[in-house]
């Protein structure tokens, strides 16, 4: 993809589910994932999502959604947005490893990001990244994102979100703050 190609966006419905899956999959785990940046492969094993969690976060679409960037006629990226009162939380950010380093995630997180300023009227966004993925995090303070020095445990045990294999995982809480926007 190049800059001159705009991603079309969507909200995801019941019917993306498995190429949400997919797509998320492709970007975190395996050896797809290898070829991109993102990849969670030295930290984690196992999936990343499944199906019903996917399904789960599409049930409330007032406070929740995940938006589709489709490009020629192909989803390549997505991410999952949730409103917290006047904050949204971003997650489950994923990228075609094809198509990464191309911009295309520059034109997701902006779009997350105008959701939730203009839409939901948020005044910040937060996300939680695992704290050694200092790349990823690097690439979002390029963006506006700053570190608080806030953690959270990862959820060991809980194979849904994978199988790690570190015993030093953690989340750090992100945040960007949007200014002008009216309560």
């Amino acid at each position: 993809m190049t800059a001159a190609i705009a991603p079309v966006f969507r909200i995801a419905a019941q019917a993306d589910v498995d190429a949400v899956v997919a797509l998320v999959e492709s970007a975190y785990r395996g050896e797809s994932g290898r070829r991109g940046w993102t990849t969670e492969s030295d930290l984690l094993d196992g999936r990343r999502t499944d199906a019903r969690l996917v399904a789960e976060l599409l049930v409330s679409p007032d406070d929740g959604v995940i938006l589709l960037a489709i490009v020629d006629g192909v989803l390549r990226a997505c991410c999952h947005l949730e409103r917290h009162d006047d904050s949204a939380y971003f997650g489950m950010f994923a990228v075609d490893p094809s198509c990464q380093g191309d911009g295309l995630g520059k034109y997701v997180l902006a779009e997350a990001e105008r959701i939730a300023r203009e839409t939901w009227r948020c005044r910040a966004m937060h996300m939680a990244v695992i704290d050694l993925r200092s790349e990823l995090i690097a690439w979002y303070e390029r963006r506006g994102y700053r570190r608080t020095g806030e953690y959270k445990p990862f959820p060991y045990g809980d194979e849904r979100v994978g199988i790690p294999r570190r015993d030093d995982l953690r989340f750090e809480l992100l945040i960007k703050e949007f200014s002008g926007v009216a309560p």
